[in-house]
C-alpha cells in the first residue's frame, strides 16, 4: 500500500511533467482534451496529496508552549513584522485553483456517476482542508469556488466572513464523506478521512467562537454537536482502533516509527519510502545539534500524571525536583516521549542520557525518532499521522466536556482508552478535582475540561497541535511565558540516568579544559537558573517576549495584496 501510493505520485509527476502537474493546470490541458476517463481522474487527484501535511506535523509544536527552541522565531517572541509578499504571509492560492479546476472539469468524464462523485469528493476534502487551515491563519478569508482567471473581478472582493467560509468547509466534507470510497486505506483519502477532518474542524471553531467572545460569533455549541456526529460514525464503525500489543511501556512510543499499513490507529498519513527518496528528518530533528534544539518545556512534563494517576502537583517539592527524580513512577507515555533514564534507540542496547546540545532544556523528544540507520540527512521513512484515531477521541472527549455532556461513559469510550493503550488508571469523572497547574495555565475552573485537555496535550504531544490549541482557547499570554527547562539545585556535575556516572556538568562558564566524558550546560553569556544559583534551566533569560492581544491570534494579511486589492482589510492589530 505504501510503496503504491508514492509510485503512483512519482509516475503522476513523470507522465505529466510536461502536461499539468508542475504548473497546475496549464492552458494547453483543455476539458476537451483531458477528464475523458478514470484514468485522468486519478491521475488529477493526486497530485493534491502533496498539499498533505508533512513534517511540519513534528516541528509544529516548536511555535507552542511545549517546546522551547535554540532560536526563538520571531513569531513567539512576538517580534513578527507584517510581510510584504503573499507567499511570505502564507496568502497563497495555487492549491485552491487547481482543485476549483477539477471540480470545473471533472463531471464529463464517461464513467459512472458514483466514480465521479468518489473522485469529486477526494476534491472537496482537500478543498476544506486547505480553507481550514486559511481561516486558522487569517480568520476571514475569500471563498472561492471556481477557478478564476487573471482578469476575474471576484479577484478583488473583499474577504468572506469566516462563519461563511467555515460552513463552505463542512459543506464540502459533508459531501465528501456521502460519496468517497469506504474502504480502509491510510495512504489514500477515505470517507474517514472527512469525517476526521469535520471533527477537528467543527472542534476547533465550536471552542474558537466560545473563547473569543469579542468576534460575536454564535453556534458554537452546534459546531460541537456536529463534531461529536462525525467523531461517533467514525467510533461506531469499527474500522479503526488504538495500536496496542499489550506493552503499555513501548506501544506509543512504537507507534510514531512504524508504517501506516502496520497499524489500525492511522486513519490518514504522510506515506515515506526511502527506495524511493521520500523521506524526512525527524532523527536529525531531535538527535544533532542543531540551531533549533528542541527541548521540551517543563509546563508539559509537568502535565503528565502520576503512574497512580494523581496529578504530578500532588507530589510533596514536585517544583524543585531534579530530572532523574521527577520522570520517577509518571505516565508511561512520559518515557516514550521523551528520554529518560535507562532510554535506549531502538535496535540498540546502550542507555543514553538527554543530549543537552538537542535539548537545552533537558527533555528530549524522542517521538518519531527511528533507529540508527536513519541518522543520516533527512533519511526517515516512519510514516506522520495525519489524523489518528487517538485525535477523534480527544476531540469527542473536549466537544463533551465544553457542552457538560461528559459522563463516565464517555470516558470510557474515549480518554480511558488512550489511558488503558498506556497502562494508566482510568479518568473517574465523579472524582475529577482541580489541578492548580492546570487551572492557572487555561484560566478556568471546570475540571472536566482541564483533565481532557491534559490528555489532549500529553497524547498529541509534538504532533504539531499545540499552538492552534492554545489560539483556539484564547490562552495566547501561555506563548510568551519564560518557558523552563529541567531543576538543579545549582552548578555541578549530574548523573542523569543513574548509571553511576556522571554525564552532565552546569558550570557557571566553559572550562578552558573540558572533561570529554562530560556533557556541559553553561549558563553564561546566554543561559540562567530561574533562582538564580538554582532552579529551572531558563534558555533564553533575556528572550523578552510578549503576546499581544487581538494582534496574534491572527496572522497578518502581505503588504503587497492590501495594495492591489483595496478591498481587503488587515487584521486587528497589524495595521500600519
Amino acid at each position: 500500500m505504501k510503496k503504491f501510493l508514492i509510485v503512483l505520485g512519482v509516475a503522476a509527476l513523470c507522465a505529466c511533467k510536461k502536461d499539468f502537474l508542475d504548473r497546475l493546470p496549464l492552458s494547453d490541458i483543455t476539458s476537451p482534451a483531458f477528464f475523458n476517463t478514470e484514468k485522468d481522474l486519478d491521475l488529477y487527484v493526486n497530485s493534491f496529496y502533496a498539499d498533505l501535511p508533512g513534517t511540519e506535523i513534528y516541528s509544529g509544536d516548536i511555535s507552542s508552549d511545549n517546546v522551547e527552541p535554540g532560536v526563538i522565531s520571531d513569531l513567539i517572541a512576538g517580534r513578527m513584522v507584517v510581510p510584504t509578499s503573499a507567499g511570505d504571509a502564507g496568502w497563497t492560492w495555487t492549491s485552491l485553483r487547481n482543485i476549483n479546476y477539477f471540480l470545473a472539469h471533472y463531471n464529463k468524464a464517461a464513467i459512472s456517476d458514483s466514480i465521479k462523485a468518489n473522485y469529486a469528493g477526494i476534491a472537496r476534502f482537500f478543498r476544506a482542508f486547505f480553507y481550514f487551515q486559511k481561516v486558522q491563519r487569517f480568520g476571514d478569508v475569500p471563498w472561492y469556488s471556481q477557478p478564476l482567471e487573471a482578469n476575474s473581478a471576484e479577484l478583488y472582493k473583499a474577504r468572506d466572513p469566516r462563519s461563511l467560509v467555515i460552513d463552505s468547509v463542512l459543506a464540502d466534507l459533508d459531501y465528501a464523506a456521502a460519496n468517497i470510497k469506504t474502504a480502509k486505506n491510510a495512504s489514500r483519502i477515505t470517507k474517514w478521512a472527512a469525517l476526521a477532518l469535520k471533527a477537528r474542524v467543527c472542534v476547533f471553531e465550536g471552542t474558537y467562537r466560545i473563547y473569543h467572545t469579542e468576534l460575536g460569533l454564535s453556534n458554537g455549541n452546534q459546531l460541537l454537536e456536529k463534531g461529536i456526529a462525525a467523531a461517533q460514525q467514525i467510533m461506531q464503525s469499527g474500522v479503526y482502533k488504538l495500536y496496542s500489543t499489550g506493552k503499555p511501556e513501548s506501544d506509543y512510543g512504537n507507534l510514531f516509527s512504524a508504517d501506516a499499513a502496520n497499524t489500525d490507529e492511522y486513519i490518514l498519513a504522510r506515506v515515506y519510502d526511502r527506495t524511493l527518496t521520500k523521506t524526512h528528518a525527524a532523527n536529525g530533528t531531535f538527535i544533532t545539534p542543531t540551531l533549533s534544539a528542541p527541548g521540551l518545556t517543563k509546563s508539559l512534563v509537568n502535565s503528565y500524571l502520576m503512574k497512580d494517576g494523581t496529578p504530578f502537583s500532588k507530589q510533596p517539592g514536585y517544583a524543585v525536583m531534579p530530572y532523574w527524580e521527577e520522570v520517577k513512577n509518571r505516565d508511561p507515555r512520559l518515557s516514550q516521549t521523551i528520554r529518560t533514564p535507562g532510554y535506549k534507540r531502538i535496535g540498540t542496547n546502550t542507555t543514553l542520557p538527554p543530549d543537552y546540545s538537542n535539548a537545552m532544556t533537558g527533555y528530549q523528544n524522542i517521538k518519531f525518532v527511528t533507529g540508527t540507520d536513519q541518522d543520516g540527512y533527512n533519511t526517515n521513512s516512519n510514516d506522520l499521522p495525519v489524523f489518528r484515531y487517538a485525535e477523534v477521541l480527544l476531540n469527542y472527549a473536549e466537544a463533551k466536556a465544553e457542552l457538560k455532556q461528559f459522563t463516565q461513559a464517555d470516558a470510557d469510550m474515549s480518554v480511558n482508552l488512550l489511558r488503558s493503550r498506556a497502562g494508566m488508571p482510568p479518568m473517574q469523572v465523579a472524582a475529577l478535582t482541580i489541578d492548580p497547574l492546570l487551572q492557572a495555565q487555561y484560566n478556568i475552573s471546570d475540571p472536566v475540561i482541564l483533565e481532557v485537555r491534559r490528555e489532549r496535550r500529553v497524547e498529541l504531544a509534538m504532533e504539531g497541535f499545540r499552538y492552534q490549541d492554545v489560539l483556539r482557547w484564547k490562552r495566547g499570554p501561555l506563548l510568551a511565558e519564560n518557558f523552563k527547562g529541567a531543576y538543579f539545585p545549582g552548578t555541578g556535575t549530574y548523573d542523569l540516568d543513574g548509571d553511576g556516572k556522571n554525564d552532565l556538568a552546569v558550570v557557571t562558564t566553559m572550562p578552558a579544559n573540558p572533561d570529554k566524558s562530560l556533557q556541559y550546560f553553561a549558563l553564561q553569556p546566554d543561559h540562567a537558573l530561574s533562582e538564580g544559583n538554582s532552579g529551572n534551566i531558563i534558555v533564553h533569560p533575556a528572550a523578552n517576549k510578549k503576546f499581544v492581544d487581538p494582534r496574534q491570534y491572527l496572522y497578518p494579511l502581505p503588504r503587497t495584496e492590501l495594495l492591489l486589492n483595496t478591498n481587503l482589510v488587515q487584521n486587528p492589530g497589524w495595521e500600519e
